[in-house]
């Protein structure tokens, strides 16, 4: 006999933390090691209940919800350095809602070599916590703003403002070259693929997903431009590539940029992605309150920006 016929199911009530969740995302969560086929199979056979009932992978989650979950055999996880706390700046927090200043190099959460990133690390300073859920996603070397939910309700209404343009995001970018033709949008579809080497990569390409970024420059000069970019659409790497597509990759852009001169950078000091999340403005997911964060430039960004475009922190 097996340990697994031993093993008895798990009830589990459902509470405010779960709510609007899919079945098959809560069951991800709850059984890391098991293999994600494993998980839908045991949803399709009916073995997970709901209710005593049966369910499909995409019922969303109730308070009082009772979930039954069968025993299942778990993979041994492979060892990886626990999360440690990262003490990120903190720019707003309240019930529902938390906004980091997250800085250039560290990824938002773990994985493709990564063992762990702000959302894994804020889960281990705040293990009280019932949910700290990414709302949205930065590059691991995009610096500035980003939105965690903290309750489920505020995640899902989130989501939905963000998929139907209820948020304006605001960057800043450094790029190659002088800007041309003043304020303008850059409408090219945008296709992901895998390259040779297994990594992800991102190209404009007519069967690609529609995608729009609104440029305005802010100081520009023969070497380099400082322009305001927003996103109206939240495609992967939509920014940079856009930009390298209109012939000014963002400065230190180590895939889509230009590779000779961000080695010349690096000589320099200038070790980064040349791109900042600068402000959101929302409408509070839960009280309808309006919102607006900003985040100064970085110092290694304002830096180079007043020796090469002599512009001052405060005209930003």
């Amino acid at each position: 006999m097996n340990d697994l016929s031993k093993a008895r199911a798990t009830l589990l009530e459902v509470g405010e933390e779960s709510v609007e969740q899919r079945i098959d995302n809560f069951l991800l969560r709850r059984l890391k090691g098991v293999p994600k086929s494993h998980v839908y199979r045991v949803l399709r056979s009916g073995e997970v209940r709901v209710n005593s009932g049966r369910v499909k992978p995409n019922y969303r989650l109730r308070v009082g919800d009772r979930v039954r979950i069968p025993p299942v055999r778990l993979a041994t996880p492979a060892a990886k350095p626990a999360p440690r706390p990262l003490h990120l700046p903190l720019v707003h927090e309240d019930a529902a809602l938390l906004v980091i200043d997250k800085p250039s190099g560290i990824a938002v959460h773990g994985g493709s070599g990564v063992s762990y990133g702000v959302i894994e690390s804020l889960r281990a300073e705040r293990p009280q916590a019932k949910l700290l859920e990414l709302a949205h996603r930065l590059d691991r070397d995009t610096s500035g703003l980003l939105l965690i939910a903290k309750k489920r309700s505020a995640l899902v209404e989130l989501h939905r403002m963000l998929r139907e343009g209820e948020v304006v995001k605001l960057y800043v970018a450094v790029v190659r070259g002088r800007w041309s033709g003043g304020a303008r949008e850059i409408r090219e579809p945008l296709h992901k693929f895998v390259d040779a080497g297994g990594e992800r990569r991102v190209a404009v390409h007519g069967g690609g997903q529609s995608a729009l970024t609104k440029v305005k420059p802010i100081a520009v000069s023969d070497e380099c431009s400082l322009l305001e970019l927003q996103l109206l659409t939240g495609r992967t790497h939509q920014i940079r590539v856009h930009l390298a597509h209109a012939g000014h990759p963002v400065l230190g852009d180590d895939k889509y940029g230009d590779f000779e001169l961000n080695r010349a950078l690096a000589k320099q000091g200038v070790k980064r992605l040349m791109l900042h999340a600068r402000r959101l403005a929302l409408a509070h997911p839960v009280s309808r309150e309006r919102l607006r964060f900003d985040s100064p430039l970085p110092p290694d960004m304002s830096r180079y920006v007043e020796a090469h475009l002599a512009l001052q922190p405060g005209r930003l």
